[in-house]
């Protein structure tokens, strides 16, 4: 076939009418395109990312395997994701879809969709036509720090602080290994990060529906979601539906204080996409971090993890000025404190790009008893890390506000290379 004409692709179920016909006229020449079939979700991956222009994939709306990701990963490789619906309630334009097509379709409306939203082999799809996501009004902390230096604990104190502010308040257990459900004595494993991130898989639940997925924690007045509940369950995490379950948390509550593992690393960093995957918790929330605190210990070996792991936090995107470095257990002396904050500085310097803010210092409490008995945390742990939060939004502004990347640089090899016949 020559000419301008559209190449697309299908995934469908078996022997469905719409599928046989639109194989027939792109073979007979009545519509202008090369049609593909495709067996599973994986071949459409495969070969939107073989780099042959591709204008439009069709789906099947009647199969799993058509959801937010694969959407997404449609709409990414500048294809038109076009949903043929058979009325199974999805909202699939929320989920990303391009256009939507009863089964009953002639040929006549396929043109039609793909005239208004399919390219004929030429430039790739313009920007307005892809769907933008949008911001989230709520806010987001992360919390981080080197193992056994009690991150989770000042993660549950920031939300008791906000909590107490004023603020609705989640704390989600975003941790490889979540320890949340133990800390507050939850004797319950479900719901959590799993079933949340199931709910966006398919569908857009209202915050409702996702406030309904944590567990009150009255006596601090915030609410928790739990994490894993095995560390390899990292597997059924889809990254766009990850993505969406944490918008909607900030669309549900005012704070969401995401109790995270600090790794980081990516596919760019190690060469790996199991890796990245792997750390798609942490990753995600760093993306939406309006603020990030990493919890640290006093002496030569806990100022050392501090600055590393500030600096790798620093390396995965979030800017130094809205970083808090978090000494915990830190000595009553403030001439000890003022050694800290020297050496702290010293450290710091040479490896990031900018000075981070003072540290906050969290004395020695007596917390084992608040967290056996589920009772608030002793102050000043929770008002001390909640003033740094809201200092920081005071500075710097919500993640929305951010200004857009820069130029980045092209690896040599990772543009396509497949020719436009057109």
């Amino acid at each position: 076939m020559t000419g301008a004409r559209w190449v697309l692709l299908g995934l469908a179920r078996p022997r469905l009418a719409w599928f046989a016909a639109v194989g027939r006229d792109a073979t007979s020449g009545a519509l202008p395109a090369e049609f593909l079939r495709c067996v599973s979700a994986d071949e459409v991956r495969v070969r939107l990312a073989g780099g042959r222009p591709c204008s439009a994939v069709l789906l099947d709306g009647g199969l799993l395997a058509v959801d937010r990701d694969l959407l997404a990963a449609v709409v990414e490789h500048g294809a038109a994701a076009v949903v043929v619906d058979g009325g199974g309630g999805r909202d699939w334009r929320a989920l990303g879809a391009t256009a939507l097509l009863p089964p009953d379709f002639s040929r006549r409306d396929l043109v039609e969709v793909l005239e208004a939203s399919a390219r004929r082999l030429g430039p790739a799809l313009p920007d307005d036509q892809q769907r933008s996501a949008v911001a989230p009004p709520g806010r987001l902390a992360l919390v981080c720090g080197p193992g056994g230096t009690g991150a989770s604990t000042a993660a549950a104190a920031l939300a008791q602080g906000r909590a107490e502010a004023g603020d609705d308040v989640v704390l989600a257990d975003l941790a490889l290994r979540a320890e949340q459900a133990m800390l507050h004595d939850v004797r319950d494993v479900v719901p959590g990060i799993q079933e949340l991130v199931d709910a966006h898989r398919s569908g857009t639940p209202t915050p409702d529906d996702v406030r309904a997925l944590t567990f009150a924690v009255v006596e601090r007045r915030y609410s928790l979601l739990l994490g894993l509940r095995r560390a390899r369950s990292w597997t059924a995490l889809r990254p766009r539906a990850l993505a969406a379950a944490v918008d909607s948390l900030r669309m549900a509550f005012d704070v969401v204080v995401a109790d995270v593992t600090a790794d980081f690393e990516g596919e760019a960093e190690g060469g790996s996409a199991d890796v990245e995957d792997r750390h798609a918790l942490a990753r995600t929330a760093l993306a939406a971090a309006d603020v990030g605190f990493v919890v640290g210990r006093p002496g030569v070996k806990g100022l050392h993890a501090l600055v590393r792991t500030l600096g790798e936090v620093v390396e995965a995107g979030l800017a130094p000025s809205r970083l808090v470095p978090v000494i915990a257990a830190a000595p009553r002396s403030p001439r000890a404190r003022a050694e800290l904050t020297g050496a702290l500085a010293d450290l710091a310097g040479p490896a990031l790009p900018e000075p981070v803010s003072s540290p906050v210092f969290l004395p020695s409490r007596r917390v084992e008893g608040a967290l056996r008995d589920a009772l608030p945390l002793p102050a000043p742990l929770p008002g001390r890390l909640a003033g740094a939060f809201g200092a920081v939004l005071a500075r710097c502004g919500r993640a929305s506000e951010r200004a857009s990347p820069g130029p980045v640089r092209v690896a040599p090899g990772s543009l396509a290379s497949w020719g436009d016949p057109a």
